[in-house]
């Protein structure tokens, strides 16, 4: 019987150790499945009702749509940006002043030549004279920064002030688009 002791001990021991190991075994599974749930829950969410198939399907649903708002966005704005650059290519955004005393009198330089013209050089030349006893005004055509009639000194001045001011490049160049006409714009 001292065989059957030692075979029932042997098998015992051996049980035992199969059991530690697979408790051991368990242990390890446990933790990774918790591991795996919480990387689930980061992307299912909550409810973790889905697989991850069907979320990732719902997902490039939603991806789709909200591209498609986003494009539908974009030429809106883009539509919009160009008729505000075409809008600003008729703004008066170049300006020269002279200030004299045409006379030559000493009235604290009380007449003034004015240029107004927009990127392309497109606006006019406005001179008040002032006399003692009367004032008179003068509006003169710029087309592309050249003047249709013959302009005085002063004049010559406040358009060469205006042709070298203005926010926009001296070629009338808005980010790198050329003062053309834009479509929908006049």
């Amino acid at each position: 019987m001292a065989g059957n002791d030692e075979t029932f001990h042997l098998v015992a021991t051996v049980g035992a150790a199969l059991a530690v190991a697979a408790v051991v075994w368990l242990v390890v599974l446990s933790v990774q499945m918790r591991r795996m749930r919480r990387a689930q829950l980061a992307v299912l969410g909550e409810s973790g009702t889905d697989d991850l198939v069907a979320h990732a399907a719902a997902l490039s649903r939603h991806v789709t749509h909200e591209t498609a708002e986003w494009r539908s966005t974009a030429a809106r704005i883009s539509e919009r940006m160009g008729g505000i650059e075409g809008a600003l290519l008729n703004v008066f955004s170049r300006h020269g002043l002279v200030r004299y005393d045409a006379y030559g009198e000493m009235s604290g330089q009380q007449s003034c030549s004015l240029a107004l013209l927009d990127v392309r050089g497109d606006g006019f030349v406005m001179t008040s004279i002032h006399h003692r006893d009367q004032a008179r005004l003068y509006i003169r055509r710029i087309n592309r920064g050249k003047p249709e009639h013959r302009l005085a000194p002063e004049e010559e001045e406040a358009l060469a002030f205006a042709l070298r001011s203005g926010a926009v490049g001296s070629t009338g160049v808005i980010d790198g688009i050329d003062p053309e006409a834009r479509p929908g714009v006049e």
